[in-house]
C-alpha cells in the first residue's frame, strides 16, 4: 500500500509548459538562470481525468475533450500552485493550482471534464477544496456537462478513430502520398511531444495521424540515448498509475534478460551534445501541447517527414526553424534546406551568419575561416557615372574631390554578382557572351547620371584571372566592392518592372540598386559567398532578382544562342587598311559614334555602330598636352566627364599618316574642341588649315576667351610680351612659360624642376603623410622589390618617405638587410644608395601618378660636364643660383628633347629646354653662367630664325665680357676650337664620309 506525505504551505509561480492529460500539468519555474528550468508535474489534488489511449489502445470517452480543455485553459499561462499531498510511491505530487484568482480544479469539474475521487487509501489524500469540487460536480451532472453529457451515443462519439502510429513503424504511414497531397499546404496540427530541438511528434489534424516530423533546413544538437530499461519503467508508471490510486496491477521484477538488455543499454548511453537541453526546451516552451502548422517540405530516404513548423506568437505565427537558429541553438542544413523555398533558405543562411559572427551558444568557439575580403567602413559617396568597364565594374567621379584630381574617378566593382568578361584585345581574349550586352545595359542607364554610391568591402584578386588569393603575392591587387543605387531611375527597354521600382529593402535604399537590376536582366550571376566573407547588404534582393530572371529565362539564363557582334578594330590595323575605310566615313555628313576611351585630351577611340568598326580620332586643329605635361591630366579629365561612353555625333575630314582619322566631334550640339579650348586645355594649330575645320571661327574665339581669362595653359600668357633669354625684356609670345623650383642639379647644365601650384604636388604629398608606414624592416622574401619597381625609399637626409624608382638590385636577390638599392626619387629628380630595411612597398593608386620631378637643360647653351675642366664649378654655381625653399623661377620652353628616350632615372628621359630666369631679376641663369665663364653658346645655324638670332645676339655679350675678363673656360684664351665648330665645311664632310 503506497504511504503519502503531508504536502507544503507555500504557494509557488510556475508557467505552464505541456498539459499531458485532463487532470494534469507540467509546470516550469519562471527563473533567469542560464540553461532549461526546473520543472514539476502537478495532477489536480482529488480529480481523476479520462485516460487517454496508449499506443494501439483506445481512448476513455472524452478523454480527448477533457485534456484539450484543460490545454487550451492552461498551456502557456502563469499559474500559481501548491502542492497538498505526494505519494512517493508512484513519483507523483497532487496540489491545487490558481490561473489568476480561478482554481483550475473547479473550472475543470464545472465544465464537466473531470469526476472527483472523495478520499485517497490514506488519510489527507484530499483536496482542501474537496466539498465545493463535490458540489460543482453534482451540478455538472444535473446540467449534463461534459462526461455527464446526457446526449444518446456521445460518449461513443468522443472517442477518438487513431490511425496506427508512423513512428516506429514507417509502414503505417504512406509518407510520399502524404506530402504529394499537402506539399506546400499548412497543415493544422496539435505538438503532442518534443525529442530534441529540431524533432518533433505531431497529431496531424483532424485525422490525428500522429508522426515525427524533423524540421527542415536545421540540425539542433543531440539529446544523446538515455537508459531503455529506466526510461519504460518510468513511462508506464506515469500511464497506468490511476490519479495516485495504487489500487491497479503492480509491475513484475525485471526477467534476468530484461536486467541484462538494460545494462547493454546503460554501458551505450549517450550524453546530450552541448546545449542540446537548451534547444529541446526552448522548442518546448513554443511548441509543445500548442496548436502548430506544419508544411511539408519533402520526405527522406528513410521515409522521414521533413518539413517547416510554424507556432503562434500572439497574433502572428513564427517559424521555428529561424527562432533556433538566430538564437544560435540549431545549425543550417543544406540536404534539407534544399527542399525549401528560395527565400526561406536565405532567410536561415544569414541567421546562421549572424548567430556565427555573435558567437551565440553552439558558436560560442566557433573560429571563422581564413578570408581575403575585408569591410569597408564609412566611405560612401555621391558621384557621376564616368565609365562603364563591364557589367560589373564601373567608374564614378567622386563629388567631393576637386575636379581633375586624379583622385576623383574611383572604381567601383558591383558586390556579389559576376558578369560575363570583356577579354582583352592586347592578350587576344574576345568577349565572353553576353559581355557586351551587359555592358551596353549600364552604359545607356548609368553614363552621366548621378548615384550614390556605398563601399562595402574590398578583396584581394589576382591580376591573372581575378581568381581569389588568400595570400598577397606579387601579383595581386586589392579591389573595392559596393552597391550602386541611381537616384533618378529612369524604365528601360527590358528592365524588370519590380527591379525598377526599390526592391523589398527599399525603404532603406537611397534609390534604384543597379546590381539587382543588372541581375534580374540576366545579366549577371550573383555570388555565393563563403562563411564570413563580406557580401553585399542587399544580398537577399539579389538572389530574388536571380530567382526572377532565371525563371523568365532571361540573359545568361535562356536557351537561345547568345547574339554576335563582330567589330573591326581599325586601331589596331594598319594605316592603309585605315585610309581605305576613309570612303566609307564620308557617305554621311553626321556619323553616330560612341567614345570607347580617351586617349589624351584630343584623341580618343570610338565605336561606329554603323559600320561595326572601331576608329582612333582626333580633333582638327587642335592639340592637348601631351602625356606627363602639365595640364595633361585635367584635359583628360574633363573629357571623360563630358564625353566618355556617350552618344556622339563626329564628322570625318581625313586620315592622318598613322591611321588616326581627323574631325569634328559634337555632343548634344556642342563642339566639344571649343569646351576644351575655352577651359585652357587645348591650342589651336595654326598649320592646320583653318577652312576645312567647322565651326573654326568657335574655336579661335574659345581660345582667345582662354587667353584673355589667362585659363590653365594660359595662366603666364602676356599678349606680345615674352621673357627674354638674356635680359628679359621682348620675345615670342607662343612659347610657354612655366613657375618652377629647382629641386636637384645635375651636370652639365641639367636639373630637375617641380611646377609651382601644380594639384599633383599637394595630392601626392597628402597621400604620402596620410600613410602608416611600419617601422620594422620587412621580411626578406615577402617584399622583393626589382628593377623599374615604383616603391617608398626613405631618404638619408632627413629621414622623409618618398617614391623612389629602383635604379639597380643586388644580383640574387635579397639576402640581408643591409643589401643596397640604388633608387632614383621621381618627385625630386635625386639618387642615391639606399639599404633594403628603408625600403617599403607603395600602394599602386600612389605609384601609378607620374614623378613631379621634370628633367630640364639651358637654352643655347653647353655647359662643362662634371668630369671635364670646370664642369664642377659649373655645377656647382648652378646649385648656388637655384637651389633653396624659397627660390622660384620662370621657365620659358624654348623647345623639348625626346633624345633622352622615355626611361625614367637620374638625367634621362624627355627634357624641356629652357630659359630660366629669378622671379626678381631681369637677367636669366642662361645669361649669369655666360658672363661667369661657366658655359658657352651653342653653335650658331647657317639658317636661323629672326628669334633665335636675336636671343643669341644678347647672349653674346656676356660671353663676350667673360672672354674678355679672362673668366672661367676662358682663362687661357679662345677654347672654342673643337672639331664641330673649327671644321671648314670640307673637312666636316670628309669626316662624315669616313663615318
Amino acid at each position: 500500500m503506497a504511504s503519502s506525505t503531508a504536502g507544503s504551505t507555500t504557494w509557488y509561480k510556475a508557467r505552464v509548459k505541456a498539459v499531458p492529460s485532463g487532470d494534469s500539468l507540467v509546470v516550469a519555474a519562471m527563473s533567469n538562470r542560464a540553461g532549461p528550468p526546473p520543472e514539476k508535474t502537478i495532477t489536480l489534488a482529488s480529480l481523476i481525468a479520462p485516460r487517454l489511449a496508449r499506443r494501439g489502445g483506445v481512448d476513455e470517452p472524452f478523454a480527448w475533450d477533457s485534456r484539450e480543455y484543460l490545454r487550451k485553459l492552461c498551456i502557456g499561462k502563469e499559474v500559481t500552485f501548491r502542492v497538498e499531498y505526494t505519494v512517493p510511491s508512484i513519483g507523483r505530487e497532487f496540489g491545487s493550482v490558481y490561473l489568476g484568482d480561478k482554481n483550475v480544479a473547479m473550472l475543470v469539474v464545472s465544465e464537466g471534464w473531470a469526476k472527483v475521487r472523495e478520499q485517497g487509501q490514506q488519510k489527507g489524500e484530499a483536496s482542501p477544496f474537496l466539498a465545493e469540487l463535490l458540489r460543482l460536480e453534482e451540478q455538472a451532472k444535473q446540467q449534463g456537462l461534459g462526461r455527464w453529457s446526457k446526449v444518446p451515443g456521445a460518449a461513443e462519439a468522443s472517442i477518438r478513430n487513431l490511425p496506427p502510429s508512423a513512428i516506429g513503424d514507417p509502414s503505417n504511414l504512406d509518407a510520399m502520398g502524404l506530402l504529394a497531397a499537402n506539399k506546400g499546404s499548412p497543415m493544422q496540427g496539435i505538438v503532442e511531444q518534443v525529442r530534441d530541438g529540431s524533432t518533433v511528434r505531431v497529431y496531424l489534424l483532424p485525422d490525428f495521424q500522429f508522426v515525427q516530423v524533423f524540421v527542415a533546413g536545421i540540425q539542433a544538437p543531440s539529446m544523446g540515448r538515455r537508459v531503455a530499461a529506466e526510461t519504460v519503467v518510468e513511462m508506464d508508471l506515469t500511464a497506468d498509475e490511476q490519479n495516485g490510486d495504487v489500487s491497479a496491477e503492480q509491475r513484475a521484477p525485471l526477467t534476468s534478460a530484461q536486467r541484462l538488455a538494460a545494462s547493454s543499454a546503460a554501458s551505450a548511453e549517450v550524453s546530450p551534445d552541448p546545449f542540446g537541453a537548451e534547444a529541446k526546451y526552448f522548442t518546448e516552451v513554443r511548441c509543445l501541447n500548442r496548436d502548430v502548422r506544419i508544411v511539408l517540405e519533402g520526405v527522406d530516404k528513410f521515409s522521414n517527414l521533413i518539413g517547416s513548423v510554424y507556432y503562434p506568437d500572439g497574433e502572428t505565427a513564427k517559424d521555428l526553424a529561424l527562432e533556433l537558429v538566430e538564437n544560435g541553438l540549431a545549425k543550417y542544413v543544406e540536404w534539407s534546406a534544399n527542399m525549401m523555398e528560395d527565400d526561406a533558405k536565405r532567410r536561415l543562411k544569414a541567421a546562421e551568419l549572424q548567430a556565427k559572427k555573435n558567437r551565440l551558444r553552439i558558436w560560442t568557439n566557433y573560429v571563422p575561416p581564413a578570408t581575403n575580403s575585408k569591410a569597408i567602413l564609412d566611405q560612401n559617396f555621391t558621384g557621376k557615372v564616368v565609365e562603364v568597364v563591364s557589367g560589373d565594374c564601373i567608374i564614378v567621379a567622386d563629388d567631393s574631390v576637386p575636379y581633375g584630381s586624379p583622385l576623383a574617378e574611383r572604381r567601383v566593382n558591383l558586390s556579389s554578382i559576376r558578369c560575363p568578361k570583356m577579354g582583352n584585345p592586347r592578350r587576344d581574349e574576345k568577349p565572353a557572351a553576353y559581355a557586351r550586352e551587359a555592358r551596353e545595359f549600364l552604359r545607356t542607364r548609368l553614363i552621366g547620371k548621378q548615384v550614390n554610391v556605398q563601399m562595402e568591402y574590398s578583396r584581394k584578386v589576382t591580376m591573372a584571372d581575378g581568381a581569389m588569393a588568400t595570400s598577397a603575392p606579387a601579383d595581386s591587387r586589392v579591389m573595392d566592392f559596393g552597391s550602386v543605387f541611381l537616384l533618378s531611375p529612369v524604365k528601360g527597354d527590358g528592365d524588370d518592372a519590380s527591379a525598377v521600382a526599390p526592391s523589398a529593402a527599399g525603404s532603406q535604399q537611397p534609390g534604384l540598386n543597379v546590381a539587382e537590376l543588372v541581375v534580374g536582366r540576366g545579366f549577371g550571376t550573383v555570388i555565393r559567398h563563403r562563411d564570413f566573407e563580406e557580401r553585399s547588404n542587399y544580398y537577399d534582393a539579389l538572389l530574388a532578382a536571380e530567382s526572377r530572371a532565371i525563371s523568365g529565362k532571361k540573359g545568361i539564363h535562356s536557351a537561345k544562342d547568345p547574339p554576335v557582334m563582330h567589330i573591326q578594330d581599325l586601331t589596331m590595323a594598319s594605316a592603309k587598311k585605315a585610309r581605305d575605310f576613309l570612303p566609307f566615313l564620308h557617305r554621311s555628313r553626321r556619323i553616330p559614334a560612341v567614345v570607347e576611351y580617351v586617349l589624351s585630351g584630343h584623341r580618343f577611340k570610338l565605336l561606329i555602330p554603323k559600320e561595326t568598326c572601331s576608329i582612333a580620332f582626333s580633333f582638327s586643329g587642335v592639340r592637348c598636352p601631351g602625356r606627363d605635361e602639365p595640364y595633361s591630366d585635367e584635359a583628360i579629365a574633363l573629357m571623360r566627364r563630358k564625353i566618355m561612353q556617350r552618344d556622339m555625333e563626329i564628322e570625318v575630314e581625313t586620315v592622318d599618316r598613322t591611321g588616326t582619322f581627323l574631325g569634328s566631334l559634337w555632343e548634344s550640339r556642342t563642339n566639344m574642341a571649343v569646351t576644351l579650348l575655352e577651359a585652357g586645355l587645348a591650342k589651336l594649330q595654326t598649320s592646320f588649315s583653318s577652312d576645312r575645320i567647322p565651326d573654326a571661327h568657335l574655336l579661335e574665339q574659345a581660345e582667345k576667351s582662354a587667353k584673355r581669362q589667362k585659363l590653365k595653359i594660359w595662366e603666364n600668357y602676356v599678349e606680345g610680351e615674352e621673357v627674354s633669354s638674356g635680359a628679359a625684356t621682348v620675345e615670342n609670345k607662343q612659347k610657354e612659360l612655366l613657375q618652377v623650383v629647382v629641386t636637384e642639379v645635375l651636370g652639365g647644365g641639367k636639373f630637375y624642376v617641380q611646377t609651382v601650384g601644380d594639384q599633383r604636388v599637394s595630392s601626392i604629398q597628402k597621400q604620402l603623410a596620410s600613410l602608416n608606414i611600419q617601422e620594422a624592416p620587412p621580411v626578406i622574401g615577402a617584399f622583393n622589390p626589382k628593377k623599374g619597381d615604383i616603391v617608398l625609399a626613405q631618404f638619408s637626409m632627413d629621414n622623409s618617405w618618398n617614391r623612389a624608382l629602383i635604379v639597380n638590385a643586388p644580383r640574387g636577390g635579397v639576402q640581408s638587410p643591409n643589401d643596397k638599392f640604388e633608387v632614383f626619387y621621381i618627385d625630386y629628380g635625386n639618387q642615391e644608395e639606399v639599404p633594403y630595411s628603408q625600403l617599403r612597398p607603395l600602394d599602386p593608386s600612389l605609384s601609378a601618378s607620374p614623378g613631379l620631378a621634370q628633367l630640364c637643360s639651358l637654352a643655347f647653351l653647353k655647359v662643362p660636364a662634371l668630369d671635364d675642366e670646370f664642369g664642377t664649378e659649373a655645377a656647382q654655381f648652378l646649385s648656388e643660383q637655384t637651389l633653396g625653399s624659397s627660390l622660384q623661377f620662370k621657365a620659358m620652353i624654348e623647345e623639348r628633347d625626346v633624345s633622352g628616350g622615355k626611361v625614367k632615372g637620374q638625367g634621362t628621359g624627355t627634357i624641356l629646354v629652357v630659359t630660366l630666369v629669378a622671379e626678381k631679376s631681369d637677367l636669366s641663369i642662361n645669361a649669369a653662367m655666360l658672363q661667369e665663364g661657366l658655359s658657352r653658346l651653342e653653335k650658331r645655324k647657317r639658317w636661323e630664325s629672326k628669334d633665335r638670332k636675336s636671343v643669341l645676339d644678347s647672349l653674346d655679350s656676356f660671353q663676350s665680357e667673360a672672354k674678355t675678363a679672362r673668366r672661367g673656360i676662358w682663362q687661357y684664351g679662345d677654347v672654342e676650337s673643337d672639331d664641330e665648330d673649327t671644321l671648314p665645311p670640307i673637312a666636316a664632310k670628309k669626316t662624315g664620309g669616313r663615318k
